[in-house]
């Protein structure tokens, strides 16, 4: 999950295996899976860093030994 700040400014998390695509107007614009639209202030950079932080965190636990 990444931190994410919608256009009111509050802080939230979104499940980022549920991002569909991200487009830029004014504000940032993420469409999910489901096609649900949340608009938020962070731009399309910003989420592609969490979201690969992120996926790099969840994975740095298992090294090639593990099952």
């Amino acid at each position: 999950m990444i931190a994410l700040t919608d256009v009111s400014g509050r802080e939230f998390y979104l499940n980022c295996d549920l991002i569909y695509r991200i487009d830029r107007s004014f504000d940032t614009i993420i469409t999910l899976t489901d096609g649900k639209k949340l608009r938020v202030i962070e731009k399309e950079p910003e989420i592609v860093e969490r979201v690969i932080a992120f996926k790099r965190k969840i994975h740095s636990g298992f090294s090639e030994g593990d099952q």
